[in-house]
């Protein structure tokens, strides 16, 4: 009998201990607890869903300790650049050199992209490699073209800093200063920098009537109503991979709803820069790039990926021209390889496009202080 029990007794602890083991892990399935004021972004009026990960939510702290990260050289190898160097604000956050010089002077292959509605896309740089913002903004840190740096190297130096670990510790809870916190702290600011409050959208978006007038300037010498009419019919074709839709939201593939990648006929030989190809390894992505949205285009330039057109009038030059056939040419580009090779755009159509385009640029955010240099 005495055996019997102590069998029992054996097995009970057996079973408890058994069960006790399959309890979920404390840590599984539990939300992220949130540190620091929340600052929920409000999107615009007709703009897409936004993309904001569950386990990195926007507070006052985070997006503080990511603009101090954009803008401070100490992620770079020989402390000479930073996010900013490549993306100034009063060119909508894109450089104003033809393709971005990196440290001790090294050359890039690429035009650093325009950052702004961020919040809203879904893959990034040019040939779409990287799908969140938090992994987009590591990768220029340990670039040997750009930054050239290493992670434990930029952490330790944020470490070393007076300031940091106390702003590390406001916003994610303590003083542990890590890669994918850098990561997130950027990609909060990041994802704060939205334009919406351009002439654009203030007469059509913002009326809820995208066939709204603009007011026109006699002291111009284009007519901003014209200029969208050939950017929104067959006569500039430009609404096919840079749509205007009835909330006069989208503005282009920038949101990466459609359209997102595209070769525009800009060269006949990508040898250089395969782009989108050299991430899918796939032929038909060959010399494809993002298509960056038309907003604040009056202060993007230079343009394309390389950076090869200089200006408005260059820009529009191209697509009066109508590209190359390059065997990938986009079928929008209608007029690639023809034997004219031209749309025969007037003088005054070039104007009123050149006008129309004008009305994109968004100046509040150009200026808003909110994006600036906070060491300045």
């Amino acid at each position: 009998m005495k055996d019997l029990k102590t069998h029992i007794v054996l097995l009970l602890c057996v079973a408890v201990f058994t069960l006790s083991q399959c309890k979920p892990d404390p840590k599984e399935n539990t939300p992220p607890v949130s540190v620091g004021t929340p600052a929920p972004i409000t999107p615009p009026a007709g703009f897409p869903a936004m993309n904001i990960p569950a386990d990195n939510p926007q507070t006052v702290e985070g997006v503080e300790l990511g603009r101090h990260l954009f803008y401070d050289k100490k992620l770079s190898a020989d402390l000479t650049i930073s996010c900013a160097t490549c993306h100034e604000q009063f060119r909508a956050f894109s450089d104003v050199d033809q393709v971005s010089t990196g440290v001790n002077g090294k050359i890039g292959r690429r035009q650093a992209m325009a950052l702004f509605n961020l919040v809203f896309q879904e893959e990034f740089f040019w040939d779409g490699r990287v799908q969140s913002l938090e992994e987009q903004s590591l990768h220029p840190i340990v670039d040997p073209v750009e930054m050239d740096n290493t992670l434990p190297v930029v952490i330790s130096r944020l470490e070393a800093d007076s300031a940091y670990p106390s702003m590390f510790k406001a916003a994610f809870g303590d003083t542990k200063i890590n890669e994918e916190r850098i990561g997130k702290a950027i990609a909060q600011f990041e994802r704060t920098m939205i334009s919406a409050n351009s002439e654009f959208d203030r007469v059509k978006r913002l009326s809820g009537n995208i066939n709204a007038p603009f007011i026109e300037d006699p002291n111009t010498p284009g007519s901003k109503n014209n200029g969208f009419l050939i950017f929104t019919t067959e006569r500039g074709d430009c609404f096919h991979c840079h749509s205007v839709d009835k909330d006069g939201a989208y503005l282009g593939g920038g949101f990466g709803q459609d359209l997102q990648f595209l070769n525009n006929g800009l060269k006949t030989d990508y040898s250089n820069d395969e782009g989108r190809k050299e991430f899918t390894n796939q032929a038909s992505d060959w010399g494809k790039f993002k298509v960056p949205s038309v907003r604040n285009i009056e202060w993007s330039f230079p343009y394309m990926h390389d950076g090869s057109i200089p200006n408005l009038d260059s820009l529009i030059g191209f697509y009066n021209f109508g590209g190359f056939d390059n065997g990938n040419t986009d079928p929008n580009m209608k007029f690639a390889g023809n034997d004219n090779g031209t749309r025969n755009f007037t003088t005054q159509e070039i104007q009123d496009l050149k006008e129309f385009l004008r009305t994109l640029t968004d100046y509040d955010f150009l200026e808003d202080p909110r994006f600036s240099d906070p060491f300045e």
